[in-house]
């Protein structure tokens, strides 16, 4: 009886801490992160757009050191400002589920966007932006709720549907001139399948009460 007891207020204490603390510390996480990208762009203007280069060049092989580095770098105050607040508050709700699992969420569509941009963009381009994560984390937050069964999570994702839904199919359109439509399809799937990959299961309630 003590032992079920102990692992219920642990379990308690857990959830709580995640009301209030997660929420505080996932909204301090990504406003630091749109704050760096406000801080690189100004860096960029004062180099005289020194930072473009981290940008990708399809199928260069020295461009794959850019992989990373290109998600950070915006092509002009406009550019990053665009950017600035779907992925605050995507972040932010892809954050609430715990800063571990949204740093592997982020650091999949980091990497499999910036590979896929390397691979399939058209030649002589140059590709930069946190566009492709606002793609992964709209992917992840969309089909999360569904595939761990939750219905704050399946709430989370149609409310997120219908915000930026229509934004999201406009940006995969390949009529788009100056938009890489194929850094937002990669992202869009990346995301999906970090859904699958980093799901969470809901606690063995037969294990507690054996506890």
């Amino acid at each position: 009886m003590s032992g079920a007891s102990g692992t219920s207020g642990a379990w308690s204490a857990e959830r709580a801490w995640s009301r209030g603390d997660r929420a505080r510390t996932a909204a301090k996480l990504m406003l630091g992160w749109v704050a760096l990208l406000w801080l690189l762009e100004v860096a960029d203007v004062i180099s005289g757009h020194a930072l473009d280069g981290f940008g990708i060049v399809p199928r260069t092989p020295s461009e794959l050191v850019d992989v990373v580095p290109a998600a950070f770098v915006h092509f002009g105050f406009a550019h990053v400002a665009a950017n600035s607040v779907p992925l605050l508050v995507l972040g932010f709700l892809a954050a609430l589920g715990g800063i571990r699992r949204f740093a592997a969420v982020c650091a999949l569509v980091i990497v499999a966007d910036g590979l896929g941009v390397w691979l399939i963009s058209p030649s002589g381009t140059n590709t930069a932006g946190a566009s492709g994560l606002i793609f992964g984390l709209f992917g992840f937050l969309l089909v999360t709720g569904f595939v761990e069964r939750r219905p704050l999570g399946i709430l989370a994702g149609l409310l997120v549907a219908a915000i930026w839904g229509g934004s999201i199919l406009a940006g995969l359109a390949p009529t788009q001139s100056g938009v890489s439509w194929q850094g937002h399809l990669v992202g869009l799937v990346a995301g999906v399948a970090a859904a699958f990959l980093v799901r969470r299961r809901k606690p063995d309630r037969r294990a507690e009460l054996l506890a």
